[in-house]
């Protein structure tokens, strides 16, 4: 279902929009200070091309997954770009992946469509330091992450 759903996204639409992202990083490559807004753009990219089954998560949960925080921003630096970037493309992509989820979700063929729509949005509004992986990843990525701070709780 993830191959017919992510070949329909992909023909319709997905194809262009990850073209455009895939646009938006190469104009943040150009200076060094944008290369955050560059890797969050990739990101973008991977999820608008191809978003069933994909799933996103923030570095700090992949931390033994071959991620750790520092190779992403993250702490202040992260939050200032991630303000940067609300202010500049995230509240326009979300309020556009919110008004076309709510077209598709008016279908009940569309309704799978809706929900990666709404699976974008929420990525598109703060994207920095977070990540694209597989749902599998990042259950798994959530479950361990949860462990560990459980077993911190009940030591501490």
């Amino acid at each position: 279902m993830r191959l017919a759903g992510n070949v329909i996204w992909f023909i319709f639409g997905g194809a262009y929009t990850a073209l455009l992202w895939l646009l938006g990083a190469a104009i943040f490559a150009l200076s060094i200070v944008g290369l955050p807004l560059t890797r969050a753009a990739i990101e973008m990219a991977k999820l608008s091309a191809f978003p069933f089954g994909k799933d996103v998560v923030h570095v700090r949960e992949l931390d033994g997954k071959g991620l750790t925080p520092t190779t992403a921003v993250t702490g202040t630096i992260g939050f200032v770009f991630n303000v940067l970037w609300l202010l500049t493309f995230g509240l326009a992509l979300c309020l556009s992946y919110l008004a076309l989820g709510i077209i598709y979700c008016l279908t009940i063929i569309g309704i799978p469509f809706g929900l990666q729509c709404f699976k974008l949005a929420g990525i598109s509004l703060w994207p920095v330091g977070r990540r694209v992986v597989s749902v599998e990843l990042a259950e798994t990525a959530r479950r361990h992450a949860a462990e560990e701070t459980f077993a911190r709780r009940r030591t501490g």
